[in-house]
């Protein structure tokens, strides 16, 4: 089965799973998804580089999805709850995905989490990938 990404550009697993954003080199703000330019009103001037990262972070808050999201989300059928988490990075910046874990109730908020890439959903012979976060 032929393994691709679900999103083009918001990830790589090539020498490990990273997010791919974009860093200001003047201030130092980290951004994801990728932005042109800096927005942060403390810089002076907007340097914007490419930025990846990833490995380990923080779980600052989840929330189990019970119910099936609307089109245009995509999932294997039959549905399954899952939890979306936030998760702090030391890079500085805060991103949401989809929780990687076998049993809902051992999520723990303040637990270290590392960013993975694995199925988000199985169609036409492939399998679609995204980021999440395991716990550790």
């Amino acid at each position: 089965m032929e393994r691709v990404p679900a999103v083009e550009g918001l990830f790589t697993e090539e020498g490990g799973a990273k997010l791919l954003g974009s860093k200001c080199a003047t201030c130092g703000t980290v951004y994801f998804p990728k932005s042109a330019s800096c927005h942060s009103p403390k810089c002076d001037e907007s340097k914007i580089g490419d930025f990846g990262f990833g490995g380990k972070g923080t779980l600052w808050s989840y929330s189990i999805q019970d119910f099936p999201p609307p089109p245009p989300h995509k999932f294997d059928k039959p549905y399954e709850i899952y939890a979306l988490g936030v998760v702090d990075f030391p890079a500085g910046v805060r991103v949401m995905g989809q929780m990687s874990i076998d049993n809902l109730e051992d999520l723990k908020v303040g637990s270290e989490v590392e960013l993975v890439i694995e199925p988000l959903y199985h169609e036409d012979d492939k399998e679609f990938t995204s980021w999440k976060f395991k716990q550790l």
